[in-house]
């Protein structure tokens, strides 16, 4: 029965989409793909950089980045709320809540991120030696994750301010910051990392100090976009009579849509502690192979962060079908141009990795793993679409149990048991995580169209 619906997701359907629909999906996922597109670009630079540097300061950055990335989604707590209220109150017709939201969420952003800054800077090495560090990498992850985590509270406000112009079908703004960022973070990587134009060479610290400094330019050049298009007059009030049900609706939303996301790279720091008994060699190919990846999914990412919104907005409106159409269209899209561009990217890996490492081993390693993750990659657009879209509708505890149940207990322990016990190392952990990811891509398939998510919905008319 469920073979026939995933079938069925492949084949031409006559119930598509409007094209109307259609339109505003590609009006958002455009700018959203060139805005990912130039985010990974950021992280893939660095790495590119730092791998004329050392190997062993990019296997150690990968490591602090999965750190600092795992605190960044205790923003997210409050982003993916901001993006889902605002979505289904745009559609339910509430703008006039959205400023309050927004102002909200900067608010509880800006103590959360001052709080996570403190912890990234003061407990830099009793993180880093929790991890596994070894004494080779841990002076280059300290200096990294010092300048980085100090000013994390720069990405919490961006993160916000990104996810309310998108909402608002903004999304080219936050697109034409980021490539502002990306020309300032080339030019202050080559500058820092290798003492260019009389700056001295300062490698790890040089990355950071470039990565710091752009975050910190996205985020006022962000809001000063959001204060003249969604924001144009600051609700002070929210000071007098704080709006305590935007908070609820925000935490609500947000504490088990960021607990999914919390909880898969939290699984991804344990599986990376487990690469770390492997060696340095793939420690690094690990880091290798996960930059060279996020291209064959960035598709995926934006058409699924931009038919969340489409959605949102459609729940909002009360036209069930509709979403449930326009998640048929983002699913099948999704799954068919993330395979094969995973399939080009293993073809050419022989060609590619010898342009990030000289090293044979992490070559040949990392030339397997590309070709492993063409498996997974049928299963990862499904989950990255499902989670939106059940998110935007409201049905957002769902992904978190699902989530947690299936990343432990397949991508975790048969990821250690391949890879440690079995002794298949890294091969043996991408296979255990290609598993993971097409059996919740299966379960997913099923609740979409199970339509249990239409009644979650939680604006209304007023």
């Amino acid at each position: 029965m469920w073979l026939a619906k995933i079938k069925s997701i492949f084949t031409a359907n006559q119930s598509e989409p409007s094209s109307s629909l259609r339109r505003q999906l590609a009006m958002l996922s455009v700018p959203i793909f060139i805005e990912t597109l130039l985010i990974m670009m950021l992280g893939a630079v660095d790495t590119f950089m730092l791998s004329r540097y050392s190997d062993e300061s990019v296997a150690a950055v990968g490591v602090v980045n999965q750190i600092v990335m795992l605190a960044f989604l205790v923003f997210e707590v409050i982003n993916l709320g901001t993006s889902v209220i605002c979505s289904q109150y745009l559609g339910a017709g509430l703008n006039k809540r959205i400023p309050s939201v927004v102002m909200v969420a900067l608010l509880t952003n800006l103590l959360l991120g001052l709080a996570v800054s403190g912890v990234l800077y003061f407990g830099d090495e009793m993180i880093l030696r929790a991890m596994g560090l070894n004494e080779v990498l841990l002076p280059y992850g300290t200096a990294y994750m010092r300048i980085v985590g100090a000013f994390a509270f720069f990405q919490a406000l961006s993160m916000t301010l990104s996810a309310a112009l998108r909402a608002d079908n903004l999304a080219i703004y936050p697109m034409a910051v980021t490539f502002i960022v990306n020309i300032v973070n080339i030019f202050g990587n080559y500058t820092l990392i290798f003492g260019k134009f009389g700056m001295p060479a300062l490698g790890v610290e040089g990355a950071a100090i470039s990565t710091a400094t752009c975050r910190g330019i996205a985020m006022l050049l962000l809001f000063i976009v959001v204060r003249r298009t969604i924001v144009k007059r600051i609700p002070w009030n929210v000071f007098v009579k704080f709006p305590w049900r935007e908070l609820k609706n925000l935490l609500r939303v947000g504490l088990p849509s960021a607990g999914e996301q919390v909880s898969y790279s939290s699984s991804q720091m344990v599986i990376t502690y487990f690469i770390n008994m492997l060696g340095v060699e793939a420690l690094a190919t690990r880091t290798y192979c996960v930059n060279l990846i996020m291209f064959a999914y960035l598709f995926c990412i934006s058409i699924a962060l931009g038919g969340a919104i489409c959605i949102g907005h459609l729940v909002g409106h009360g036209r069930t079908r509709g979403a449930f159409l326009l998640g048929k269209l983002v699913m099948r899209l999704s799954i068919i141009i993330t395979a094969s561009l995973s399939l080009l990217l293993a073809i050419a890996g022989p060609w590619v990795m010898p342009l990030l490492s000289s090293n044979p081993e992490i070559i040949s390693l990392g030339c397997t793993i590309l070709w492993i993750d063409v498996l997974l990659e049928f299963g990862r657009p499904t989950n990255i679409f499902a989670t939106n879209a059940l998110r935007a509708a409201g049905d957002v505890n769902y992904p978190f149990y699902v989530g947690v149940v299936v990343m432990w207990s397949v991508a975790v322990v048969a990821a250690y048991f391949a890879g440690i016990v079995f002794g298949l190392g890294l091969v043996g952990m991408w296979l255990a995580f290609a598993c993971d990811e097409n059996i919740r891509g299966v379960v997913f398939i099923r609740r979409w169209y199970s339509m249990k998510w239409a009644s979650k919905s939680f604006a209304t008319r007023s």
